[in-house]
């Protein structure tokens, strides 16, 4: 029941802020929530945020602007998505309205795990013919989805997923079990590589160039309800890759130079996605088309979608700040110090985002006036 009670809590994190005093110590961390002793916060000033000076403010500002489109971010900050429409000094907004608080761990850890990803690019068909036989697929018929949310309120963020065998509800087919040439579902599109097709689930959104030289965008729509695993630590356990070495590139190199293995390295992953045809670029779980570079996947658990993050990441001696959004959420992305951020479309954000693997220090802003009201 404690931990029904937490997930139920996340979504009152801008709706009260209790228990905000200062610390003597940047070490020190306090809990936002006294029944949410996952989600820890430290006081912090944009003083003291990396390379806060050389921040784009207008850039950030219009970010922000558009993610509160969104009902997730209008209902997070209320007042202040009108107020931004009106501004004319952003860098004023933005210290005048938010304060900076450092994510932590429950340990009181500060440093987390920067990641990022991209829009993949397939080639396909609308009809299955050579090279195009792997076929992309929308939500299964027979994959039921239960809302709980009739029956436990709190648990409205969750979903539980199966198929019904004679009069039970069972967990539905994994990666392995699932028929792909067939399933009981509308084919989108079929793709010329199981790699890629692949690749598409783990990015959940990509767009297709179709033999006719049609371009098509599709996104995530659904998927199986088992865990992601990640085939690339399965490759570390089976000895076939160093750890260091992991990467997307490494991971696509070593299924193609052993095509008799990746079903058996595929299937490690039980989850599958399935998708559907959109009318915009790669968009995230907001329905909001995502922006390069300012918006990141987070785990929601710790995280509010809609809120508005500072991250910093030192990446081969580079420091990358700036302010985000947290739009998107992934099968991978576990945990409050974690983020996934989008990088666009193309081979330089592909490969960028195949090797970004980054420490990590995330502060999310918090309305001024909503914090000090519960002081």
């Amino acid at each position: 029941m404690k931990l029904i009670t937490q997930f139920f809590l996340i979504i009152l994190l801008f709706n009260a802020c209790s228990k905000v005093p200062d610390f003597p110590d940047e070490s020190s961390a306090k809990i936002l929530f006294d029944d949410l002793p996952k989600t820890y916060l430290s006081k912090s000033s944009f003083e003291e945020l990396p390379n806060w000076g050389s921040e784009d403010y207008s850039a950030a500002l219009d970010s922000f602007i558009n993610s509160c489109r969104s009902v997730s971010t209008q209902k997070l900050y209320k007042e202040l998505c009108i107020k931004a429409e009106n501004t004319e000094d952003a860098m004023q907004f933005l210290q005048g309205e938010f304060d900076p608080y450092k994510v932590n761990t429950a340990e009181g850890d500060s440093q987390g795990l920067l990641t990022g990803y991209y829009e993949p690019h397939l080639q396909a068909s609308l009809t299955k013919k050579e090279p195009y036989i792997y076929p992309i697929y929308t939500t299964p018929n027979d994959l039921i989805t239960v809302d709980l949310s009739s029956i436990y309120p709190e648990l409205k963020d969750f979903r539980l997923r199966g198929r019904i065998e004679g009069k039970k509800l069972v967990p539905y087919y994994t990666r392995q079990e699932s028929r792909f040439d067939d399933l009981d579902a509308e084919v989108i599109c079929y793709t010329d590589s199981k790699i890629d097709r692949f690749f598409l689930e783990i990015q959940g959104s990509g767009r297709v160039t179709l033999d006719t030289g049609e371009t098509m965008f599709i996104g995530f729509d659904n998927q199986n309800g088992h865990k992601y695993s990640a085939i690339g630590r399965y490759l570390v356990q089976m000895k076939e890759l160093n750890i260091e070495e992991v990467s997307l590139q490494s991971i696509r190199a070593w299924l193609l130079a052993n095509p008799h293995r990746m079903d058996e390295v595929l299937n490690y992953n039980k989850s599958v996605v399935y998708f559907r045809k959109t009318e915009q670029a790669a968009s995230g779980s907001l329905g909001l088309e995502l922006t390069p570079k300012r918006s990141i996947a987070v785990d929601r658990r710790y995280i509010p979608l809609g809120s508005m993050l500072y991250l910093n990441a030192e990446i081969k001696e580079k420091s990358i700040s700036r302010l985000v959004l947290a739009q998107d959420t992934g099968g991978a992305i576990k945990g409050p110090v974690r983020a996934d951020i989008f990088l666009g479309y193309g081979d330089e954000a592909m490969n960028f985002a195949g090797e970004l693997k980054a420490p990590l220090r995330l502060w999310i802003l918090l309305p001024k006036n909503r914090c000090e009201q519960g002081l």
